[in-house]
């Protein structure tokens, strides 16, 4: 996997919308924090657009990211927010450029579109934080300085009653499971086998997590894992008839047969404490008494 060029103070790191609208009000605090780490902030010329939900038409978030990916002077793109509609947008990009001359994009959630469709390209991506989320927790912002600046990334998980034991070492991949799920057959869709692959969501019905993790069973994404991680199932909503499993004990019925060891508990997804991950890097998964993710350290020079 090709890793982009880490930061250093006074880089350019551009700001897009790719997804849901966002205020100038609201991206306040995370200017103040990306200029007191010595970048300087570039704004999208249509980040404040807005169109119903979202942030400008489909042309005009295009034309922001397709921008700023072009832009050989901005180091990393970052989307302000995320919600829904960067699936809207990827088909219209040209990614010809940034294969060439790659750089980070950062973000989590909707732009799990981006990071599936650019890991097979054989680019590293960074599933962080967002600007929306900045004053939210410091240690997960301060996290993702770490990451873009190449000081290096390894977390402990908490215990989870649900974990199976074992070692792995895979490339990482993944983000939200709505989003794996709707890439499933298209061109953005990736490709599992022997890789430690990371699942979060929020707000989704435990119908409809089921759903999900059985499509990935079917179609051969968890058969052949290296390992599973997960982050926060946050929000989880229930009929009135319950579903009669959390889903937690829906992902890890879904992967009983296999004996891949299987992580809950990491600090990534819809939570606060959001710990930013290099997905496409090689990382070790150790589950036991102390569970740990640790990434391969790779240098890359400017």
């Amino acid at each position: 996997m090709i890793t982009p060029s880490y930061l250093k103070q006074g880089d350019k790191i551009g700001i897009v919308a790719c997804a849901r609208l966002i205020s100038q009000e609201e991206l306040l605090p995370a200017l103040d924090i990306l200029n007191s780490w010595g970048l300087e902030v570039v704004l999208g010329k249509n980040l404040f657009n807005t169109n119903n939900q979202f942030a400008g038409t489909d042309a005009e978030r295009a034309e922001d990211l397709q921008s700023m990916m072009d832009d050989a002077t901005i180091k990393a793109v970052i989307s302000a927010r995320g919600g829904y509609g960067t699936v809207r947008i990827v088909d219209r990009l040209d990614f010809t450029t940034f294969k060439k001359h790659p750089k980070w994009i950062i973000g989590y959630s909707d732009i799990t579109v981006l990071h599936s469709h650019i890991h097979n390209f054989g680019i590293e991506t960074l599933h962080a934080t967002m600007p929306i989320n900045f004053a939210k927790n410091k240690e997960a912002t301060e996290s993702l300085k770490k990451a873009l600046f190449g000081e290096g990334m390894n977390y402990q998980m908490e215990l989870h009653e649900l974990n199976r034991n074992g070692n792995a070492v895979g490339e990482l991949i993944g983000g939200n499971l709505s989003l794996l799920y709707a890439l499933s057959g298209s061109v953005s869709d990736v490709d599992t086998k022997g890789k430690i692959l990371f699942i979060e969501d929020l707000d989704e019905y435990l119908y409809h997590v089921d759903r999900m993790v059985v499509n990935l069973k079917r179609s051969g994404k968890l058969e052949h894992l290296s390992g599973l991680v997960i982050g926060g199932m946050t929000d989880m909503k229930d009929n009135t008839i319950p579903f009669g499993k959390t889903a937690e004990e829906i992902i890890m019925d879904a992967v009983k047969e296999y004996t891949y060891p299987v992580c809950f508990n990491f600090p990534g997804g819809h939570i606060d404490k959001n710990m930013a991950m290099y997905l496409g890097r090689k990382v070790n998964l150790s589950v036991g008494e102390k569970s740990t993710l640790t990434f391969a350290i790779k240098k890359v020079l400017h």
